[in-house]
């Protein structure tokens, strides 16, 4: 009887350890947000355009300016 009663405790226990596995199960939810989502960019863009300084150098330094 004592061996019966063994089993029967392991058998129970198996069946508790086996319930309280699908317990804690772990989810994941893939859901749209329920507000649209914004991205603010702040950006400062500076930049110089140098072509025309470049074409009156080049005009500056070329050999029928009588510079050099």
């Amino acid at each position: 009887m004592n061996s019966n009663r063994r089993a029967l405790f392991a058998s129970l226990a198996a069946g508790l350890m086996v319930l309280t596995s699908f317990g804690c199960t772990p989810t994941v939810r893939v859901e749209s947000p329920s507000e649209p989502i914004t991205i603010n960019l702040n950006v400062k863009i500076e930049h110089e355009i140098r072509v025309k300084i470049d074409k009156e150098l080049d005009e500056l330094f070329s050999e029928d300016s009588g510079l050099f």
